[in-house]
């Protein structure tokens, strides 16, 4: 039996009226009479039987309707199925730093909703360790973290490399010497539990401080340099107008960076909704840069 042939019954049982249902299919009628005398023979069963004016399906017909119906739906269904394949569908769930929201992801997420408004949106912020977690638990869709770590589950897209900086407020910059300056001040740094090494390798271009004074928040460490409580270890880009205005001075500029990486999970990063949203952070994440600075 053909889809076609199947679906002219369907719609010839459903209106009981050929002429109709030439109209709805966009047949000839002697097409619609066709298709129905083909499906009888191949069924062996009448479909149809008139009385007077008025057509009434045979048992044989109510008994095709009722599946006839049922593979349909299913055709509906499949088609659905196989048209998302070519189109952003369902609901994405995002993970991201505070940081990253408040600099980066704002502007990319209205582009995102503007070209996919099919598309339902979560949008979690929490620190890069609970981001790992959740694309790895598939609690999450995609992530945005700092720094890449070896969970081979997890397909890393690269997409900046922050220059870290030593800093100190202006006004307290007035020993030139660096050792001296670091006797005399604490220490900012955010230590990262999956980047222990990146602290050492920091640790290695400068002198000992008298005191490391560890947080995690940035933005916390920023706010103790410009209060003048210590030097700290920080992102060019997230003090880059305190530099541009001079109210932090560079001390030292790290030959190691802080890199930033969208994540997903290997076995997902083939999944439309997900290349979608992956590909227009790629394509606009340096835009998005430049309008946060």
């Amino acid at each position: 039996m053909e889809l076609r042939t199947l679906k002219t019954f369907q719609v010839v049982a459903t209106h009981l009226n050929q002429t109709k249902a030439a109209e709805i299919l966009g047949y000839t009628q002697p097409t619609i009479t066709m298709h129905i005398r083909n499906l009888e023979q191949e069924i062996g069963h009448p479909l149809f039987h008139r009385v007077g004016k008025k057509t009434y399906l045979t048992p044989a017909g109510k008994v095709l309707k009722q599946h006839v119906d049922r593979i349909m739906d299913c055709v509906e269904e499949m088609n659905k199925a196989l048209n998302r394949l070519h189109d952003p569908y369902g609901t994405l769930v995002i993970a991201a730093p505070e940081y990253y929201w408040t600099h980066f992801l704002t502007m990319l997420i209205h582009t995102f909703v503007k070209l996919h408004p099919q598309v339902k949106l979560k949008l979690v912020s929490c620190n890069s360790v609970d981001v790992i977690q959740m694309i790895t638990a598939r609690e999450a869709d995609v992530g945005i973290i700092t720094g890449k770590n070896k969970n081979e589950d997890l397909e890393f897209v690269s997409l900046d490399e922050e220059e870290l900086l030593l800093v100190i407020r202006k006004d307290l910059h007035q020993n030139s010497d660096l050792s001296a300056i670091l006797q005399t001040y604490p220490l900012f740094f955010k230590k990262f539990s999956y980047l222990d090494w990146l602290f050492d390798r920091c640790m290695e271009e400068i002198p000992t401080p008298m005191a490391v004074i560890e947080s995690d928040s940035e933005e916390a460490i920023k706010q103790a340099i410009l209060k003048g409580t210590g030097v700290g270890i920080i992102s060019g880009d997230l003090i880059h107008e305190e530099i541009r205005k001079g109210e932090l001075i560079p001390l030292h500029r790290f030959t190691q960076t802080l890199d930033t990486f969208l994540i997903t999970r290997r076995d997902r990063s083939d999944e439309i909704t997900i290349q979608a949203f992956v590909e227009l952070v790629m394509e606009g994440w340096n835009e998005a840069a430049e309008e946060s600075l």
